[in-house]
């Protein structure tokens, strides 16, 4: 079975990010932000998807590219990105 070429490679700085094939390009590029702006705020899965109200198994298969993460979630994810306090307040809400 031939294997797809990897086109974005995993960061060697990030323990958790992996390659990505080019049939999984989107799902991985939408994976690594994710990943990123949660380690970025220096949350575990579970803190940030209690403090943002999304569910832990649904972050942890975007994280791992298990499933897309849609473009909705894609924008609230770079929204808590900017302005992580005033989402967690909204959400609290």
């Amino acid at each position: 079975m031939k294997k797809e070429p990897i086109v974005l490679a995993a960061d060697p700085a990030d323990p958790e990010d992996f390659n990505v094939p080019l049939e999984a390009l989107d799902r991985g590029q939408r994976a690594r932000l994710i990943r990123k702006t949660r380690s970025g705020l220096g949350l575990s899965q579970a803190e940030f998807a209690r403090r943002f109200r999304v569910p832990v198994g649904t972050l942890r298969d975007w994280e791992q590219a298990r499933a897309t993460a849609p473009d909705f979630a894609v924008a609230y994810v770079r929204v808590i990105g900017q302005y992580p306090d005033i989402v967690a307040r909204a959400a609290a809400s």
